[in-house]
């Protein structure tokens, strides 16, 4: 009867036979590297992964046989006892091998009885096909069959006592791949199927299609090979790390002293008491004392109080018990009295001359800075918010006490004389409380600026009589500006006020007179060679420690005594340069004075800059008509002043706690005049409701209020309003809004000085 292969599937079974011939060659070869039960554990995996793969590649191949118009079945259970057989024959032949040596006689006993076992695991599976044929087979074929698995066995058997490297394991592999895989071919050629009848009915019943129980057969056996060799890789790396290990213990004791001498880091070894017995060159490097000085002495004479009592208490004891004692942290004291941050491990040893401790040390004194820089700017950012939050809050408070004076004062009769002093003293006192407002919010970046490009020269000597006014009369202020020097692009306002605090700063740092310079350099960042306009404040007072140096940017930190300073002054310039895309430094010491540079962007160089003086005085604001409002605010007490202060000036005022009653009241086709919003608030803030209004009524004017400066660009109103404000910046800002003439007159805010 003529008889059928599919190619794909008697390709996967050699490679089965192949890849399972590579598995059991690797894992007997661990079975030499190891002793006991490990071995004949190896050994037996060697075992299992070679006669499963026989069998597997066995049943691939009767799976890819196939006679037209015959179908063909298997009976289970001597399936399965196919599968028996060749596992339990190599497991005895490797293990009889493995026990008694490698002789002729073990050698051919083995290889006889493997390649036996496997021939009849062929025929056993040939027996177990059920079909309507009678199967006869042919003695040559037969004996060559049996030969051949003889041979196979035997050199299987010879090459696992054999250690060999990856590239013959594999060429070794692939022949016996080959070899295992021609004794099953060789069998199948010498099989004849001989139909019983003419016709060959379908057996009964249903079954897996052969090429999904092939491919499922093959994939298990893969995975049982991958596992194999991958248990085998993770103890040859194991191995290897040990072999490693031990060969650097046994020649540490040897390699000691040179090793200490000659090795960068920087290594000690100690005695039972904890007294040095010898250091490395890099250790007395990073100590700073020669050797005769610290051999003998106790580690612990180099340590600060509390890390020699942690030694002592926690980390010795441990070190005795166990053995090792990893990453301990120590302080250090040098030569020249630096202190040092070490993680510190060390290690018992026990060697022919007794016990042997040895140390070495990691110096993370750069990243114990680095960490402390870390959490410094994390604790800097953590008051930035929530100073933030507070000035914004501050703001609300302000505008209802700022606005309600206001009122106040404009309904009194105009001849009270003690009254109107009062009201006076408390507006002045908002005055400073926004101008202590306009700090923090400097300080988180919150500020609205209003940048442009400024000429420093003349801005500073607009300031001059100011400048002059604020310090003491044994004081000198000289400045110095180079007429090629480019405008800066920052807010004109708040750069006054950073640099009269930094003035007035330097006045109280030269309480017996000196020298203040005030000027201007055109700098250049490393990075980039990026240009800055530097304005420098440099004076010749008392100085600052380091101690004082490092917070001299903290918010709220002050060396004043109380009522003389707020500790505001340089967190608003660092905030303010921050804002503005530039950078401040600080340099100073104990009696050389402070130099402060603050770095400006440059501004527009084509045009003049303007001041923040410019502007100081126009004409009054012309009425503006009774307009119809709408107010949004969720604070009731501002809404409730925002109204006061607009009806005040003749308006008709609605007012609404939120955005979604905002809409509402808009979306009854009420006719209003402008919208004016607040911009945080629950739910809804001002620019998204901005953004809503202004896709459902496109004419309605609109003014943002907010308490600071962090609004999104994406949906932000043209016009927008900054709290506190007083009745005139709101009547500026609605006739702004409305497109129509106004003036504005510069408050300059009382400054609360550092």
């Amino acid at each position: 009867m003529t008889t059928t292969y599919n190619v794909a599937l008697v390709s996967l079974s050699i490679l089965i036979a192949i890849a399972g011939s590579f598995t059991a060659l690797d894992l007997a070869s661990r079975a030499r590297a190891s002793a006991d039960w490990i071995r004949h554990a190896w050994l037996c995996a060697a075992a299992v992964c070679m006669g499963g793969s026989i069998w597997s590649m066995h049943f691939v191949g009767m799976l890819a046989f196939g006679m037209p118009g015959m179908q063909i079945r298997y009976d289970i259970p001597l399936t399965l006892w196919s599968l028996v057989v060749p596992i339990v024959v190599t497991a005895v032949s490797f293990l009889a091998v493995a026990s008694r040596g490698l002789t002729r006689t073990t050698l051919g006993i083995g290889g006889l009885f493997m390649g036996l076992g496997i021939g009849a695991m062929h025929y056993m599976g040939m027996a177990a096909m059920t079909m309507h044929a009678q199967l006869s087979y042919d003695p040559l074929w037969v004996t060559i069959s049996f030969c051949i698995g003889i041979g196979a066995a035997t050199v299987a058997l010879w090459l696992s006592t054999r250690s060999r490297r990856l590239s013959l394991q594999a060429i070794s592999a692939v022949a016996m791949g080959f070899a295992v895989a021609g004794m099953h071919y060789s069998a199948m050629a010498g099989a004849h199927f001989t139909p019983l009848d003419d016709a060959t009915p379908a057996l009964p019943g249903g079954g897996l299609d052969l090429l999904t129980l092939a491919l499922a057969v093959a994939g298990s056996t893969f995975v049982v090979l991958f596992l194999g060799l991958t248990a085998s890789m993770y103890d040859r790396r194991m191995a290897s790390l040990s072999e490693r290990e031990a060969a650097a213990l046994r020649q540490s004791e040897e390699r000691f002293r040179e090793l200490y001498s000659k090795t960068p880091l920087p290594l000690h070894s100690l005695d039972e008491q904890g007294r040095l017995e010898s250091v490395s060159d890099a250790w007395l490097v990073l100590m700073g004392h020669r050797r005769e000085d610290v051999i003998g002495r106790p580690l612990i004479n180099f340590m600060t109080e509390r890390s020699a009592r942690q030694m002592l208490s926690q980390d010795w004891p441990v070190l005795l018990k166990t053995g090792e004692c990893l990453n301990a942290e120590y302080r250090l004291v040098a030569r020249a009295g630096a202190f040092i941050d070490v993680l510190a491990s060390t290690r018992l040893e026990q060697t022919t001359q007794g016990p042997l401790i040895i140390g070495g040390l990691v110096n993370i004194t750069e990243r114990r800075h680095a960490e402390a820089a870390l959490r410094q700017a994390q604790k800097m950012e953590a008051i930035g918010k929530l100073t933030g939050g507070i000035a914004h809050d501050f703001n609300n408070l302000l505008a209802v006490v700022g606005g309600n004076l206001e009122l106040l004062r404009k309904r009194l009769p105009q001849d009270t004389t003690r009254t109107a002093p009062l009201i006076d003293n408390a507006l002045l006192a908002t005055q400073r409380g926004a101008s202590l407002v306009q700090r923090m919010l400097a300080f988180a970046r919150k500020q609205e600026l209003n940048p442009s490009s400024v000429v420093l020269q003349d801005l500073v000597l607009n300031m001059r009589e100011l400048l002059r006014r604020s310090v003491n009369a044994n004081i000198n202020i000289e400045t110095r500006f180079p007429l090629s020097l480019p405008p800066a692009y920052v807010d004109a306002n708040q750069l006054e006020m950073v640099l009269i605090n930094l003035v007035v700063n330097a006045r109280d740092a030269m309480p017996t007179g000196g020298t203040i310079c005030i000027e201007g350099q055109l700098r250049a960042a490393a990075e980039g060679m990026q240009e800055y306009v530097a304005l420098i404040v440099r004076d010749t007072g008392i100085g600052m420690s380091q101690e004082t140096l490092a917070r001299a940017t903290e918010p709220f930190f002050t060396t004043k005594g109380p009522g003389k300073g707020t500790g505001l002054g340089l967190s608003m310039a660092h905030g303010l340069v921050e804002q503005s895309g530039g950078s401040l430094t600080i340099e100073s010491s104990p009696e050389t004075g402070t130099t402060i540079e603050l770095w400006l962007p440059l501004g527009v160089s084509d045009q003049r800059g303007v001041t923040a003086s410019d502007d100081k005085v126009e004409p009054a604001l012309p009425p503006v008509p009774a307009l119809t409002i709408l107010i949004v605010d969720d604070d009731p007490l501002v809404l409730a002043n925002t109204a006061a202060l607009l009806e005040d000036m003749g308006h008709q005022v609605t007012s609404v706690d939120g955005g979604e009653a905002a809409l509402s009241v808009l979306r009854q086709q009420r006719a209003f005049d402008i919208l004016i919003t607040d911009q945080m608030m629950p739910g809804m803030t001002g620019t998204q409701l901005a953004k809503i209004v202004r896709g459902e009524r496109p004419e309605l004017p609109i003014l943002l209020v907010s308490g600071y400066a962090e609004l999104a660009e994406e949906g932000r109103p043209v016009h927008t309003l900054a709290k506190p404000f007083t009745q005139h910046t709101l009547s500026v800002a609605i006739s702004e809004t409305l497109g129509r003439p106004s003036s504005r007159t510069t408050v300059v805010p009382l400054l609360s000085r550092r």
